[in-house]
């Protein structure tokens, strides 16, 4: 079948089962601009339900990049809060103040530009390339993943590495409405050929898809592994106040608050008999012991909350969940 064919088909499909979106308005081009870099942002390691009310709150508080510029960090945070992955909120900032310094307030429109700018990888920039500027560029998400290795039945190693998927991501060709054919794929992913019982009479591609000739739709993955971590949390409280610290140390949640914490061998972790948690980050799993026999004149900086006050400042989840372990086991 002709590419072009197969892009009217996925695009026919796409005007008439999309969802609605607030990052997908029809808006000025400044606006949509806007609206799908916060939108990227947001989406990384995040599902589209989960993003939809913080990104239609974010534009309500923040609604233009000169203001993402220029806002201060508490109310960024706040607005940001309960989304996680703290990271991507201030390399939001980051990223608008440099469009500013750099480029005179206008996002860039091409590879080498955008990946200059702070958390925009190679995905993100070909999504904004595509969705703002219309751009002929299909990025590799997971959910393109998943319609090539069906399409294809891709289903060894070598088969399925990112080298041989973006080969072939020529099966689709290319559309004159490339941001809404990018989304358009994503969509199909996402909706139709989902990762357990794909919607086969649903999709516009079953006549192409080796996957569904064969009734296989097993797919195959890469292993991956988390990196397993193990740390200590000293837990210093009185009379229902608890010390927490700016983070300062790690990587993760960085600048955010959480309780002081080290990392130790995996021998002492065993050994301890304080209580424990596990808690899983996006590439970490984390072991961590509860010392609750810390004097406060060993730990530097940081102030007591009180944990009815929990809720009414910024906390990331991780901390969070260790106040309601530490709650449970007083």
């Amino acid at each position: 079948m002709k590419k072009e064919n197969i892009s009217k088909k996925i695009l026919y499909w796409y005007d008439n089962n999309k969802r609605i979106l607030p990052w997908r308005k029809t808006t000025s081009k400044k606006n949509k601009n806007y609206y799908t870099l916060v939108s990227e942002f947001m989406l990384q390691q995040t599902q589209v339900k989960t993003v939809i009310p913080y990104f239609e709150n974010f534009i309500k508080k923040i609604p233009n990049l000169k203001k993402l510029s220029n806002v201060n960090d508490e109310q960024l945070m706040k607005c940001w809060q309960g989304l996680g992955y703290y990271s991507r909120a201030r390399n939001l900032k980051k990223t608008a103040k440099k469009i500013f310094s750099n480029f005179k307030g206008n996002l860039p429109n091409n590879l080498k530009d955008l990946k200059t700018l702070p958390g925009i990888g190679d995905y993100t920039a070909r999504a904004i390339m595509a969705i703002a500027f219309n751009m002929p560029v299909i990025p590799l998400d997971g959910n393109v993943e998943r319609v090539l290795k069906r399409v294809f039945y891709l289903k060894k190693e070598s088969e399925i590495s990112k080298d041989n998927l973006n080969k072939k991501k020529s099966f689709f060709g290319v559309s004159k409405r490339s941001g809404d054919y990018v989304q358009a794929i994503m969509e199909i992913g996402a909706l139709v050929c989902k990762p357990v019982s794909p919607s086969c009479s649903e999709c516009p591609l079953s006549r192409n898809c080796i996957s569904f000739k064969k009734n296989d739709f097993q797919i195959k993955s890469k292993n991956k592994f988390n990196k397993v971590k193990y740390f200590e949390a000293r837990i210093y409280n009185n009379k229902d106040k608890y010390l927490l610290i700016i983070n300062n140390e790690f990587n993760f949640l960085r600048n955010l608050l959480i309780f002081p914490m080290k990392e130790v061998k995996k021998d002492k972790f065993k050994s301890s008999i304080d209580h424990k948690v596990n808690i899983k980050m996006s590439n970490m799993d984390m072991k961590i012991i509860l010392n609750k026999n810390n004097k406060r004149n060993k730990i530097k900086g940081g102030f007591m909350l009180d944990k009815n006050n929990i809720n009414k400042i910024i906390l990331p989840s991780f901390t969070k969940k260790i106040f309601e372990t530490v709650s449970k086991h007083q």
